[in-house]
């Protein structure tokens, strides 16, 4: 308790001045975080939630060498959940012809899903269990976007064997066996272990072009060799292991005598010194497998 004397008493009171008296105003840095205000919330919830996870991350692998942590990881995915942190969209890139169904349901996630529950890692490895990817890259953002960028095998070829069609890439998998006709301008390929063997020989094709535009469909026979089946119905049988030369001589007697465009049942180039020609009295029966149209009306 202070005492009142006269001295104090005599005192003049203490004048403040219009600076002090005035209310101060706020400094630059109140004003910008107090504009920001909103967007600091969700990234102050983003920091919080994760030093919670971090401390009970630590605290659950101290009890739990094993690092079991689904329980705790599911837990926070709710809590995530219920605080906004949802998945609000999917984008994708790279897709041309994945059907996007079965994106979806290798994704496994839908609108309004804790984003914290969606694992890009598991995302990635049903994805690329899918025939048209080759391979995925999958990201989660905690602004609630999920991006998908995929790589897809390239349609090569139509494959036929058995009677059913199938696209193949260029190493001979299987990407479609539904909507083939499609891709009808692809080469047809006939036969058992056809699509393993069509690279190299579509590719040498493709260096005769006299050849490959009245080409109709390639037919591996037995396993081991080639036929060239014509659009006029004409097949054309080649050596095993000398495709090259025998494609050569094929161009070299096209080009004198109109081989090619002649109304044979057959050349055979298998022998390297002797021509046969079949008529179509003559004919052998045809060679398995039997060569079929596609349903596009391909040839």
């Amino acid at each position: 308790m202070a005492l009142d004397t006269p001295r104090s008493r005599n005192k003049a009171p203490v004048r403040r001045s219009k600076a002090e008296t005035a209310p101060s105003r706020p400094s630059r840095l109140r004003l910008w975080l107090r504009r920001r205000r909103g967007l600091l919330r969700p990234a102050g919830l983003a920091i919080g939630i994760g030093g919670l996870l971090t401390a009970a991350a630590l605290a659950t692998m101290a009890a739990d060498p094993y690092g079991r942590l689904t329980a705790l990881w599911d837990g926070a995915a709710e809590i995530a959940g219920n605080a906004g942190l949802t998945v609000q969209e999917v984008m994708l890139e790279g897709s041309r012809n994945t059907p996007p169904e079965l994106v979806l349901e290798a994704l496994n996630i839908r609108r309004g899903d804790p984003i914290l529950a969606f694992d890009p890692q598991v995302a990635k490895e049903r994805l690329e269990l899918i025939a048209w990817v080759d391979s995925a890259h999958v990201e989660r953002h905690l602004n609630g976007t999920i991006r998908v960028r995929i790589t897809e095998r390239q349609p090569f070829a139509i494959w036929q064997r058995d009677g059913r069609f199938s696209v193949i890439d260029e190493k001979g998998e299987v990407v479609a066996n539904e909507n083939v006709g499609a891709f009808g301008r692809l080469p047809l390929i006939v036969g058992t272990g056809a699509n393993r063997m069509a690279a190299p020989m579509v590719a040498l094709l493709r260096t005769v072009p006299e050849v490959q535009d009245r080409t109709h469909a390639l037919v591996r026979v037995a396993e081991r060799r080639w036929n060239l089946r014509l659009r006029n119905n004409v097949d054309v049988l080649l050596p095993d292991g000398q495709e090259a030369a025998a494609l050569a001589r094929l161009v070299e007697l096209h080009q004198k005598q109109g081989l090619l465009d002649r109304p044979l049942a057959s050349i055979d180039l298998r022998l390297p010194d002797k021509l046969v020609l079949r008529l179509p009295s003559q004919a052998a029966p045809a060679p398995e497998p039997t060569v079929q149209r596609v349903r596009s009306g391909r040839g």
